[in-house]
C-alpha cells in the first residue's frame, strides 16, 4: 500500500491558508505511507508533467490533524515518487488542533 488511507474529503475544519502561507512553512520530508489522500482521482497529465507544480508550489501541502496527515494538495507528486520507489515526499505540513 502506498498510502495509509485513500479517502475523499477533508475530514479538518477549513484553514483559509493562501499560497504566501503555505510557503511560509519550511518542506519537511514525509512518509508516503504515514499519508491519507483527500481525493479519489488524479488528473493524470498533471502526473505525467515533468516539472508540474498545479498550485505554484514545488512541495505538498500536508495537513496534521487529530494524529493523521491528509494530503491536501501533491498528490501526483507523491504518487510520482511512490512510482520512483521512494518512500518519502517533500511536502509544507500545516499543524490545525
Amino acid at each position: 500500500m502506498i498510502f495509509k488511507r485513500v479517502g475523499d474529503t477533508r475530514p479538518y475544519p477549513e484553514h483559509g491558508f493562501v499560497q504566501k502561507q503555505w510557503a511560509a512553512i519550511a518542506p519537511q520530508q514525509v512518509r508516503l505511507d504515514e499519508l491519507v489522500t483527500t481525493k479519489r482521482t488524479l488528473d493524470l497529465e498533471a502526473l505525467l508533467e515533468e516539472d508540474s507544480t498545479f498550485y505554484g508550489d514545488l512541495f505538498a501541502h500536508v495537513v496534521s490533524f487529530e494524529g493523521d496527515l491528509y494530503l491536501e494538495d501533491g498528490l501526483h507528486r507523491a504518487l510520482r515518487a511512490a512510482l520512483q520507489q521512494r518512500q518519502t515526499v517533500h511536502a509544507r505540513v500545516l499543524e490545525l488542533k
